[in-house]
């Protein structure tokens, strides 16, 4: 049983998303989700609040420093010395969630020494969870709601995905630029075959990791708490994300929280 292999630290991210992915459907689900604006001008909503107040209290049974997109700002001197720390992003893909397209999700990350080692990432509306750790391996399970149904739901190893014929590329539903357009036109000179599909928040970087897509190319400002647990999810099913021409591996905990641009494949 799936349940009876993974770690303690995975069950709690697990349990923490799930929980904090409920809380986020009942808002959901109402209507009632009236956005405002940060101070970069991005939106946020009662369940961006809901879900990061559900997912610190679940981790911080475990003792270790949260690192939260809507949490208070760390200072990059406290910051530093963290060996190890929680990244998580509440509600990733806000506008998606505004716009009830269903495409956001809920982000744990675990990082240790600058590199996510775990990783947990929930669709709350097609109730899809990806789940990744060092040694472990990822996993895609289907139609879950509860942590309870971890061991009897449908499960796939995402190490085992086969790619589709065609050379496929993932984009922002919300986000798409010229910079992507150009990189995909550059693709089509290569591939006899290509298309594009469009995803909102972290399914993004899932849809590589689980085989549905080929590529994944970010070029545009995104935040650590946006990539980390989606890296970890491509990352140990054996896929990479790195920075944009280079062959370096995205790192967490920088002084700036923004990444640079990104490649995922």
């Amino acid at each position: 049983m799936l349940v009876n292999l993974i770690s303690e630290h995975l069950k709690c991210s697990i349990r923490a998303t799930l929980l904090a992915g409920e809380k986020i459907l009942e808002i959901y689900n109402s209507n009632q989700f009236e956005a405002e604006l940060k101070n970069d001008n991005s939106p946020l909503t009662k369940a961006d609040k809901e879900s990061h107040n559900t997912i610190v209290e679940q981790l911080s049974k475990l003792g270790m420093p949260i690192l939260s997109e809507e949490g208070v700002e760390i200072d990059y001197s406290i910051r530093k010395n963290w060996s190890k720390y929680w990244l998580i992003d509440p509600l990733d893909g806000t506008k998606e969630f505004t716009k009830k397209n269903g495409e956001f999700t809920v982000n744990i990350a675990l990082i240790e020494n600058s590199i996510p080692v775990l990783g947990v990432v929930y669709a709350p509306v097609t109730k899809e969870l990806y789940i990744a750790e060092k040694d472990f391996g990822s996993f895609k399970i289907e139609s879950i709601e509860k942590f309870e149904e971890l061991s009897v739901k449908q499960t796939l190893n995402l190490s085992e995905s086969a790619l589709p014929d065609e050379y496929t590329i993932v984009v922002s539903r919300s986000h798409l630029n010229k910079e992507t357009i150009d990189f995909i036109d550059v693709k089509k000179q290569k591939f006899e075959k290509i298309s594009t599909k469009q995803y909102g928040s972290s399914l993004k970087i899932c849809k590589v990791a689980e085989g549905s897509a080929h590529c994944y190319p970010r070029l545009g400002p995104t935040m650590e708490w946006d990539t980390a647990a989606a890296h970890a999810v491509v990352k140990y099913s054996g896929k990479r994300l790195f920075k944009f021409n280079t062959n370096d591996e995205l790192a967490y905990n920088k002084e700036s929280l923004l990444n640079p641009f990104f490649i995922t494949e």
